[in-house]
Parts: C-alpha cells; structure tokens; sequence
C-alpha cells in the first residue's frame, strides 16, 4: 500500500475516492441545506480541478490552459451554487 502512495496519480485517486466517499455520506444522510449544497460542491470542485490537473496533466501546462480550464471550473461551480441557493430560498417561499 505504501508503495502505492509513492506515485502522484495514485494518490489523486486515493483522494478522488475519499472525496466521492464523503459527499455520498453526506447526501445520503439526507443533509440538506445551503452548507450541505456548498459542501457538495466545493468537494465537486476539488475533485474537477484534481482531474484537470493530474489526469489531463495540465499541473505544468502553460498558466493559460491551467486559467482557462480552472477559472471555467470555478464559474461553473459558482454558478451551481447560485442556481441552489436560489432553489432552495423559492422553495421555502411556497
């Protein structure tokens, strides 16, 4: 097992694992709300940006390609949030 954890991709994919583990552990416990969405989310996006990163091998890719991909990961994942906040403050409206 250690010697697993000597490469990087495993252990990307050491962390891709825990991380899907907790965000299924926190859905699946019914928790809900926006620190419950948020959560989901920033997790989502950490594991996005270990993908791009490690996966796509853009860790020492020229700063435009890692902005471009990054920053579009990052306005996605803001936008989610958006969109579930504003589910979340109309639903409690009805």
């Amino acid at each position: 097992m250690l010697r697993l954890l000597r490469e990087p991709l495993h252990r990307t994919w050491i962390v891709l694992i825990i991380a899907t583990s907790v965000t299924f552990w926190l859905r699946a416990d019914g928790v809900v709300g926006l620190a419950a969405g948020a959560g989901t989310l920033a997790i989502a996006y950490l594991k996005g940006r270990l993908v791009v990163l490690d996966f796509m091998e853009l860790r020492h890719a020229p700063p435009v390609w890692r902005g471009i991909l990054e920053g579009w990961l990052l306005v996605i994942s803001v936008a989610l949030l958006g969109v579930y906040w504003i589910g979340l403050n109309d639903f409690h409206r009805v």
